[in-house]
């Protein structure tokens, strides 16, 4: 066996839908891919596709969106620290113009200090363009830290990456700031097509959510985070579309919420901290190049327009999934079943 010889094991894709999404972001009817080896996830995500095939369909909303990163100095003490920054906030649009030096797309929108002991830490929040932005937001922190030891001799370099940005864990900062796109997905479900699509009702959606997702998440000590299984259409998504898989860690926090409405069941996903791009690093996959042309996200639109529309697509289709095994643990010994005869076939 040659030690240098390169081996690929494609992971096994389908495509489901189509999903029928509305709203200013995307309002057509779009396919998807989920690359997975938990077989019983196309079925399940493909129900959900159904569902907003025959109702209103998935309302998609980009609330916010801004990648972080964050750096740490050092001070002699803590009132040196605090001194320090008040200077440093005080030059906001000095701190744009390095920003902007470092690429055509990256912006400044906005900082966010912690002071521990001696230690400052600087949160940089900028938008990327299309692109998820993690290298693009680097360069410009990695710009800001050299300009701001220059500016401020009485600082010393501690890292570039200081953990308040705070990349690929879960963390309350993000969830509460954003990192990524904001997204809520949201559908409305008319009682018949509960009980004919899901097999369930809109009462028994709303119990399960507040007695597994809400109050189970809570006693299990869940961080700004009630849902069922974000992670794995996430990460079936991520791998078919060339994203930064170990992004499905802040990810997958999210929250869902239900209503029982007078024309059936409200059912919302949303998702603080979706970081996706339609440009960068991974995308010259074919595979991945091809998916994304497939759901119409390497058009010719205005800058960030292709990537806020593949984060409503993977948003709807984190709804998809989570509506459908919610749905199932209504009834008693469904999931279980269905799984004993998806992963055998």
């Amino acid at each position: 066996m040659k030690h240098n010889a390169q081996y690929s094991t494609p992971i096994p894709t389908r495509w489901i839908g189509p999903l029928r999404l509305i709203g200013d972001v995307v309002n057509e009817e779009v396919s998807v891919p989920l690359a997975t080896y938990e077989k019983p996830l196309w079925p399940s995500t493909g129900r959900g596709a159904r569902v907003s095939r025959h109702c209103e369909g998935i309302r998609c909303t980009v609330v916010d969106e801004r990648m972080s990163r964050s750096i740490s100095l050092r001070a002699s003490n803590a009132q040196a620290a605090n001194q320090a920054w008040q200077s440093i906030v005080a030059r906001k649009e000095e701190l744009e113009t390095v920003v902007a030096s470092t690429s055509r797309f990256t912006r400044l929108l906005a900082l966010n200090k912690q002071i521990v002991g001696n230690l400052l830490y600087l949160r940089f929040e900028c938008v990327t363009g299309d692109a998820a932005g993690h290298n693009m937001v680097t360069a410009a922190a990695d710009a800001l830290q050299g300009w701001l030891l220059q500016q401020y001799p009485e600082l010393q370099y501690s890292s570039i990456s200081g953990n308040y940005c705070t990349d690929k864990k879960v963390s309350a900062v993000n969830a509460i700031l954003g990192r990524g796109k904001n997204v809520v997905a949201e559908i409305e479900i008319p009682d018949e097509l509960c009980r004919r699509l899901l097999r369930t009702t809109p009462e028994s959606m709303v119990r399960i959510n507040t007695e597994k997702n809400l109050i189970g998440g809570n006693i299990a000590g869940s961080l700004r985070s009630a849902n069922a299984h974000f992670a794995n259409m996430l990460l079936g998504f991520y791998l078919a579309t060339g994203q930064d898989a170990a992004n499905i860690i802040e990810g997958s926090q999210g929250i869902v919420h239900t209503e029982k409405r007078d024309n059936g069941l409200y059912f919302s996903c949303t998702l603080p901290n979706l970081i996706v791009g339609s440009v960068g690093s991974g995308k010259s996959n074919e595979v991945a190049e091809e998916a994304l042309q497939k759901m119409g996200c390497r058009e010719s639109r205005a800058v960030g327009d292709n990537g806020r529309r593949l984060a409503a697509i993977c948003a709807a289709t984190v709804l998809c999934g989570e509506l459908s095994l919610l749905a199932s643990q209504t009834n008693p010994g469904e999931l279980m079943r269905t799984h004993l005869v998806m992963e055998r076939t």
